[in-house]
């Protein structure tokens, strides 16, 4: 029920303001649009009794007749006729609005507002955007990039897809997948620091940190073993691109996630280190504005991130061996 409070100064009729419920002002105007509460009743597919019963109930919230009912006539009060006229637009307005929105949510068609992290959107995820545009070219896809997170109401976007859950309240999110994260090193660096072979070796090696991975969680392939880590960090960058290139270029050995270094790995710029160890998952969740209604299309972009990270081979290794694999 939405309600509207109605003020009507300087009125004979009503002098004071009153809270009148829309529903139920829309149908007085269909009654009388349809010159009959048995015809309105029929064209809203509405039991008589009920129409009856919520014009009695309109009557008598606004304190007076609006329709002269008789089994052979049917004709407006004067009440009635100041009543229609007021909210006839109003209504008009309202349901035209109410279709037009409710046509949007359901087409797969129009300005689809997206935001999403940089680095994996031109990386790893690059050809899933391509891939939707191709499948889907009715919608117009707005994205915008940013690996700092934009604030999706300011923004009004219709969802955005981010890295680790949401505290906001304001926000509903849906899961996605996950991105694994594994310690790399260059070659140069390991043929001049030997590899470490067990984890308290890494207190030995120079560390690259990174903000979004402060602590490493450790979990062993086989046996499942967890260990959390907090690394002495020797070279820091808030930027994890940055950090995998520093990795490159033989500063250290960094966690970095496997999309990140995906490519590094299969070159043979990167090599896994402690490979029977992965680092912290990072999820990936679609994200949307909890007061508003998901349309279809942003949906349809949704199941379709869904559905492609789920198959995506990178998302879905454990470390090196798989991706030279494949």
């Amino acid at each position: 029920m939405i309600s509207f409070i109605i003020n009507i100064r300087n009125n004979s009729i009503i002098n004071s303001i009153y809270e009148i419920m829309l529903d139920d002002i829309a149908l007085y105007i269909h009654i009388v649009q349809s010159r009959g509460l048995a015809t309105a009743a029929k064209q809203l597919r509405l039991p008589a009794a009920t129409v009856t019963r919520r014009l009695q109930k309109l009557e008598t919230s606004i304190g007076c007749k609006l329709i002269h009912r008789s089994a052979r006539q049917f004709s407006l009060t004067a009440e009635g006729e100041v009543y229609y006229q007021a909210f006839y637009e109003l209504v008009q307005t309202f349901e035209a609005t109410q279709r037009s929105l409710s046509a949007d949510l359901h087409l797969l068609s129009g300005k689809l507002k997206v935001l999403a992290p940089t680095n994996i959107s031109t990386g790893l995820l690059q050809p899933m955007w391509s891939s939707f545009i191709k499948s889907y070219p009715d919608i117009q896809l707005d994205l915008s990039l940013n690996n700092a997170n934009q604030d999706i109401l300011a923004a009004q976007a219709d969802i955005a897809l981010r890295i680790g859950p949401q505290k906001d309240s304001q926000l509903y999110q849906k899961g996605l997948g996950f991105i694994p994260t594994v310690l790399v090193a260059s070659h140069d660096y390991l043929n001049n620091h030997a590899a470490p072979a067990q984890l308290d070796e890494l207190s030995r090696h120079r560390i690259i940190g990174v903000n979004s991975i402060s602590v490493w969680t450790l979990t062993h392939r086989v046996s499942g073993n967890e260990v959390e880590l907090t690394p002495s960090i020797n070279t820091f960058v808030n930027d994890i691109k940055m950090a995998s290139q520093w990795a490159c270029d033989g500063i250290g050995i960094a966690l970095l996630p496997i999309s990140e270094v995906y490519q590094d790995l299969r070159d043979g710029n990167l090599v896994q280190v402690l490979i029977d160890w992965s680092g912290p998952k990072r999820e990936l969740y679609a994200v949307w504005p909890s007061g508003r209604l998901l349309s279809a299309k942003a949906k349809c972009l949704r199941d379709f991130m869904q559905d492609y990270i789920e198959k995506d081979e990178v998302l879905q290794t454990q470390g090196i061996s798989d991706i030279c694999n494949r």
